[in-house]
């Protein structure tokens, strides 16, 4: 007979066990917003609220006090983040699968209301979610707030939260959905692999036939070239690109041991040597 609580206990282990399975998987989350309060003054309003709102969803995320550490010794941060391209190659470089772009800003109306010591204050935040291993866009969101309050400081704070929430609450949903999708068995991303040391034909053969055989992470494989003792392929993979590189190491021909060179937007760098 089982005691109650033994089965009670059971639920619950599995449950923590379910949930840390679910927080290893989830992706890195980085966050570079270009707040402005009162239409000048740097604020982080926004950042905290994605922050928390992340973490409650059980993803993960970048040390953002590092990140804005860097931000101080480096403004060119901001400006690299005008496309996708440049936002995921800063998003890699701090270990993000993900990067949360975008712009806040809360400005104050010139005028009291009636003359009274009350004064409306508008916020826009435009937010959009981009995948680094490979540039895409998954998700974006653009919301506005008028507030009405007495003082400059208050109302501002106000104002960027009052669209700073709805604009999250649509985006990380949408977001964490497309991460899902993407990285799942409905699709894939196309992913240049260039490997290195393929000095022999049986090599090539042996490589090739590796890549095709993952068919648990690669749904399509096309060898792009071969000079030189350099293969490229192209493959359609259903994780991102660092998951892919130490799968590759894992699944190393007989023979042979991959040794990963570079791992970048939406390509991987290897190269083959003889397996001691």
């Amino acid at each position: 007979m089982h005691h109650p609580l033994r089965t009670v206990f059971a639920a619950a282990a599995a449950a923590l066990l379910s949930f840390k399975v679910l927080a290893a998987s989830a992706p890195h989350v980085m966050l570079l917003i270009d707040e402005k309060s009162l239409g000048t003054i740097a604020t982080s309003e926004i950042e905290a609220m994605a922050v928390q709102m992340l973490l409650d969803n059980n993803l993960r995320v970048v040390d953002q006090d590092m990140v804005r550490a860097n931000l101080k010794k480096d403004q060119q941060m901001l400006k690299s983040v005008g496309d996708n391209r440049g936002a995921a190659a800063l998003g890699l470089q701090y270990g993000a699968e993900i990067i949360i772009v975008g712009e806040a800003v809360a400005k104050p109306s010139a005028r009291r209301i009636a003359e009274s010591n009350l004064r409306t204050y508008q916020a826009v935040v435009t937010l959009r979610a981009i995948r680094t291993d490979n540039s895409q866009t998954l998700g974006s969101a653009s919301e506005t707030a008028s507030i009405v309050a007495l003082e400059d400081v208050g109302g501002s704070s106000q104002a960027l939260k009052g669209a700073g929430k709805p604009a999250l609450e649509k985006l990380i949903p949408a977001m964490v959905a497309k991460w899902e999708a993407v990285g799942g068995s409905e699709g894939g991303n196309s992913i240049n692999v260039t490997i290195g040391g393929i000095d022999q034909a049986w090599k090539l053969k042996a490589v090739r036939e590796c890549l095709r055989g993952m068919t648990d992470v690669i749904v399509n494989v096309v060898q792009r070239s071969y000079t030189a003792g350099m293969a490229v392929f192209e493959v359609e993979s259903v994780v991102p690109t660092q998951q892919l590189s130490e799968k590759l190491v894992m699944a190393a021909p007989s023979g042979l041991k991959f040794q990963v060179l570079d791992v970048g937007a939406a390509k991987i760098q290897i190269r083959a040597v003889a397996a001691k």
